[in-house]
């Protein structure tokens, strides 16, 4: 049977390890692992799930056809072993090459690509601790969505190891450095258009 989380009013005073985290989750529980305290994620908004929703299947469905890896979303753990951190990030994408690092309940080590859809709540974090973290690790490329005020942030990770902002095109296009050939237009992530005519634009279908 598995161990219950510990409650907020534990946090601080009790400290698990990474494997009896994994081993207390359930895919109803949104949590992350931080220096070997459990800190509970709030609930997502109806928009952070009509975009990160629209965002994921629309990702699937080209990584999938194209044979490129794998997209999975959150409840899912990427393990950070340099920064101690058990963080789940909203949408991650990893390379068919590093299919290794992905175990049946974690991701061992950075994907590829993640995607943060940022709140009111988690701003701070998405552009402060996470941004240090995924840089840290290797995260070749980050993406910070805000629904809220309609801005997005593409971070690209350079040969130094450090991330540089990258920008849509003059059309408003973003092409993935991460997913090879991926032409994302920006306004997309707004108007969450139907699937099936925003994967027919890809030229899915």
């Amino acid at each position: 049977m598995n161990m219950a989380l510990p409650q907020a009013t534990e946090i601080g005073r009790r400290k698990i390890t990474f494997e009896q985290f994994l081993d207390a989750l359930d895919e109803d529980t949104r949590a992350e692992w931080i220096d070997g305290e459990v800190v509970t994620l709030s609930p997502a908004s109806a928009l952070h799930e009509r975009v990160g929703g629209f965002l994921y299947l629309l990702l699937r469905a080209y990584v999938e056809q194209k044979g490129l890896g794998r997209v999975l979303i959150a409840p899912f753990v990427m393990r950070l072993p340099k920064s101690n951190r058990g963080r789940e990030p909203d949408i991650l994408f990893v390379k068919q090459e590093n299919l290794a690092r992905l175990k049946d309940t974690y991701l061992e080590g950075p994907a590829d690509l993640v995607v943060e859809i940022a709140s009111t709540e988690s701003r701070l974090r998405d552009r402060g601790e996470k941004y240090t973290e995924y840089e840290l690790e290797g995260v070749s490329e980050y993406w910070i969505i805000d629904p809220e005020e309609k801005r997005v942030d593409f971070f690209v990770l350079s040969a130094r190891g450090l991330y540089e902002r990258h920008q849509e095109d003059a059309q408003g296009v973003y092409l993935s450095q991460a997913i090879s050939g991926l032409a994302l237009p920006v306004h997309w992530l707004w108007e969450c258009p139907p699937l099936v005519e925003a994967i027919q634009k890809l030229g899915l279908v």
